[in-house]
């Protein structure tokens, strides 16, 4: 299997795993592991149009270089602190997951189908 097919399977994996947090209302897992799941769909895609792996969560600089919708971009500043404020209590939260968790989903599965789309 070639890497980047490895690194999509993990994202689709991330997604359901988000989904199934989520459900149980367990919104900062959730949101956790759709940060995850674009990033995961970003790499497999940054893997195969560079043919190597950038380690990073960043999903602003991933979506640039791979030169995103913008509206897609804008998405990524919005998921990207993600990471850090839904594993560290000390990381102030910038917004209200209770409202913004469904959005954050559709984001996610639009960034995910976009990428399929380009691989």
């Amino acid at each position: 299997m070639k890497e980047y097919n490895s690194w999509l399977k993990q994202a689709e994996k991330d997604l359901d795993t988000a989904k199934y947090n989520i459900d149980g209302r367990k919104l900062e897992a959730g949101a956790f592991f759709l940060q995850q799941a674009v990033e995961k769909a970003l790499k497999a895609l940054y893997i195969k149009k560079f043919a190597r792996l950038i380690k990073t969560h960043d999903l602003v600089l991933l979506a640039r270089e791979l030169k995103v919708p913008q509206n897609l971009e804008e998405f990524c500043k919005k998921l990207t602190p993600a990471y850090q404020y839904t594993r560290y209590p000390d990381i102030t939260k910038e917004i209200d997951l209770e409202n913004k968790i469904n959005e954050f989903m559709e984001y996610s599965k639009e960034i995910i189908k976009w990428v399929k789309k380009n691989l």
